[in-house]
This record gives C-alpha cells, sequence and structure tokens, in this order.
C-alpha cells in the first residue's frame, strides 16, 4: 500500500513539475515576445483586425505593470519546481538529492525554461505577442494587487537613488527609436542615404528653428520704395526671385513684399487703353501685400503649418527686439526634407560651396550650414551651438581666427582660408 501511494505520488511530482516548467516557458517567452514586439508592426496588425495584435497593444501599453506581473509569475513556478524537485530527489537519495535538485532544475529551467523559449520569441516576437497577450492580459488582472505593491515599493527605492521616471519618455523614446532603426538600415545597405536624409529631416522638424535655416539678412534682395519706377521694374525682372521685401529709408522699415505677378498685372494696368497714367504713376507700396512676421524661435513644422494655414510661402524673420534677422520660405522647409530644390531661375553654384583639394582635404564656404555638410559628407560635426561651420569655428575657438589659423576639434582639422572684414568666407577641412 505505502509503495503504491509512493509511487503514486512519484509520478505525479514529476507530471507537476513538467507542468511548471512549461509554466516558465510560457512566462520567459512571453516576456521577451511582448517586449521585443514592435508596436508600429502591431498597430498595423490591428489596424487590419487582429484581436491579438489589439491585445498585445493593451498589454504592452503599461511595460512596467506587464513585466511585474511576467516576473510574479515566472518566479512562483520556478520556485515551486525546484522546491518539488528537492522534495522528491532528497526522499529518493537522502540529503545528496538537495545538490541534485540544484543541479538538474537548473539545468531544466536554464534550457526548457529560458534558453528555447526566448530564442523562440526573439525570433517570431510579433506573432508569439499575439497569442500569448490575451492569457497575459488576464493574468496582469489576477497579479495586479500584488504587483501594485511591487511597483510603488521599487519605485520608492528607486527615489532613493534620484531615479524617477519622466513623463512622455516613452513618446521620445519612440522617436529616437524610428530615428535609430533609419540609420541602421542605412549602415546595413537597406536604406539609400537620400532616403534616410528624407525621413529624418521631416522627424527633424519639430526640433529645429527658423533661425537655423533662414537666409541671413545679409543675403536679403530688397528694393528701396523710393526708386524710380522703371529701376523697380528692372530690378524686380532682373531678380531670381518671386516675392521681394520692400523698404524705406532703412531695411529695417519693411513696408511690404511685393510679387512679381502682382507687379506686372499693375503694370499692364498703367500701359494699357488710351487713358493709361503711364509707368511713372506706379506705386510699389500699394502693389506690396503686408508684410508677415515671424519670431525666430518658431519650429520648422509649426511654420510649415502656419504657410499652409495662411495660404502663404513668405515670411520675415524677426529677434525678441522686432529687429529683421532674415526671411524663409515653404520651399526652405521643404528642402530640409528633400535636398536642394532649384527651378530654371535659381543661381546654381557648380561647387555647392563643398570643394574637395587635390590633398584630399575639403574647401568649404564659411556660410554653408553644418547640417548640410553633415548630409553631404556624412559626418556627425554638432550643430547645437552653431549654425554654420563657421560659427562652429568661432564657438569652439572663443574668438574670431585670422587666415591661415588652424584648430583641431570633433576629429577635424580646420583652417582658415579666407576672411572678409570678421566672416570667416573659407575654410578647409581634412578628418583627423
Amino acid at each position: 500500500m505505502t509503495s503504491e501511494m509512493l509511487d503514486t505520488a512519484f509520478w505525479l511530482t514529476i507530471a507537476a513539475i513538467l507542468g511548471l516548467l512549461i509554466l516558465s516557458a510560457f512566462f520567459s517567452g512571453s516576456e521577451t515576445a511582448l517586449t521585443a514586439a514592435s508596436r508600429g508592426k502591431l498597430k498595423a496588425q490591428a489596424d487590419r483586425g487582429s484581436r491579438g495584435a489589439k491585445a498585445a497593444m493593451l498589454v504592452t501599453e503599461d511595460r512596467e505593470r506587464m513585466i511585474g506581473a511576467l516576473l510574479l509569475g515566472n518566479n512562483i513556478v520556478n520556485i515551486l519546481s525546484a522546491s518539488l524537485a528537492t522534495a522528491l530527489l532528497t526522499r529518493l537519495f537522502g540529503d545528496s538529492g538537495v545538490a541534485l535538485a540544484t543541479l538538474g532544475m537548473t539545468l531544466l529551467v536554464l534550457i526548457f525554461g529560458e534558453v528555447m523559449p526566448k530564442t523562440v520569441a526573439i525570433t517570431f516576437p510579433e506573432a508569439v505577442a499575439t497569442r500569448v497577450a490575451p492569457v497575459i492580459g488576464l493574468l496582469i488582472v489576477v497579479f495586479s494587487p500584488v504587483v501594485a505593491v511591487v511597483r510603488a515599493l521599487v519605485r520608492g527605492i528607486l527615489r532613493l537613488f534620484g531615479l524617477k521616471s519622466e513623463e512622455g519618455s516613452a513618446m521620445l523614446a519612440l522617436r529616437d527609436e524610428i530615428a535609430g532603426a533609419i540609420a541602421l538600415g542605412h549602415s546595413e545597405g537597406a536604406v539609400e542615404k537620400e532616403d534616410r536624409d528624407r525621413l529624418l529631416g521631416a522627424l527633424d522638424l519639430s526640433h529645429r528653428t527658423v533661425d537655423e535655416i533662414m537666409r541671413h539678412r545679409r543675403q536679403i534682395e530688397m528694393i528701396d520704395a523710393d526708386l524710380p519706377p522703371g529701376e523697380i521694374i528692372t530690378r524686380v525682372l532682373a531678380s531670381p526671385h518671386t516675392r521681394l521685401p520692400i523698404y524705406r529709408d532703412s531695411d529695417d522699415n519693411i513696408l511690404g513684399v511685393v510679387h512679381a505677378k502682382d507687379l506686372l498685372r499693375e503694370v499692364d494696368r498703367l500701359v494699357r487703353g488710351p487713358d493709361a497714367p503711364g509707368i511713372e504713376a506706379l506705386d510699389i507700396v500699394k502693389v506690396a501685400m503686408k508684410p508677415y512676421f515671424i519670431p525666430d524661435t518658431t519650429t520648422l513644422d509649426e511654420q510649415m503649418r502656419e504657410f499652409l494655414a495662411r495660404r502663404t510661402h513668405f515670411a520675415l524673420v524677426v529677434d525678441e527686439y522686432g529687429a529683421l534677422q532674415g526671411l524663409i520660405t515653404l520651399e526652405d522647409i521643404l528642402e530640409e526634407i528633400v535636398g536642394d530644390i532649384t527651378d530654371e531661375f535659381d543661381v546654381v553654384r557648380k561647387d555647392s560651396g563643398l570643394t574637395r583639394t587635390e590633398d584630399g582635404a575639403w574647401l568649404v564656404d564659411g556660410s554653408m550650414t553644418i547640417r548640410d555638410l553633415n548630409r553631404a559628407m556624412d559626418w556627425r560635426l554638432p550643430d547645437e551651438e552653431a549654425n554654420t561651420i563657421a560659427g562652429l569655428v568661432i564657438h569652439e575657438a572663443q574668438m574670431i581666427p585670422n587666415e591661415g589659423q588652424v584648430f583641431s576639434f570633433h576629429g577635424f582639422r580646420f583652417e582658415v582660408v579666407g576672411k572678409r572684414e570678421n566672416r570667416i568666407t573659407k575654410l578647409k577641412l581634412r578628418p583627423l
């Protein structure tokens, strides 16, 4: 009778240990799959009607609670299986059964409870996640009281060490994940450089301001409202730009922006017909549109939305004191995504501000933006403190260098080749 009971208890214990190992594999694989699964792919499957994907999206919304429930379940089954194995082997082999149970359960849990299920889960994360998510969602509800206590305890301990989770960090991490995936795809040959630049350019619009890409006031072509009408018409026709600011007395006193088509209509009105007053009656200020001013701290995505809402493509940029800093157009913002846009009237430079020298170095215009240089050369020069390459040299040197001076920073050798007044016009760069 005792032998039969022992045999029955033995096989029941073996069955319980195997069942617990299966549960351990389930918890380990679920944790890996739900953590590694791409929320983007799950969202796409959920939009196509996948209930498993919708459950996985719901489960992974609060990853801290999900991981807490999974770890709780995994630890319970692992500890229980180890305890049963110890009791079983101790009854069979005496005190040496403890060592045998420890060794045996370590191997079984490692192989069948951890490595094997996690290998499958990491190979097919979305497929596994969609299948286990409904069950895990149920377990999270069951374990929620214990998980809530553990969660509060953990957060309290972390606060003692100055660690605190930030609100919105998940959204920032998602953006970084997308940018990292694009950069990784390019490095592995799956994404072309042009595609990478366009995608990253679109992502960066919300982090860049208009003063970083605007045309500086020094480069703005303006029309003096007091010039003779004939001279005004000649200058407008000679300009490659369609819209030109109109000023009087000082270029800070912007009266409006004249559109070449509006000027053409006015000229047509003044010269046609028997009673036409003639060109001399032209009043350029009446033809000009009201100027549109924006602060230099406006982000590019916000400004693009404003352009589309206002149905205009041209804005003048001012600083906090209202002084003119430059101008920006919708085309400038689009160029941050697609690269340079040129038409039949644009003056295209052959060297584009970047020329290779015979000794392997690069001649760069000082006014070239760091962002454009990085995109053209695949470099990683920092652009947080300066917009142009000349500005970067001045910032790092903490002075206005003289022609011929050489500096080394950020892994490059910078030589000042050309200078006009206080402006660096040409630099020679060589990677160190």
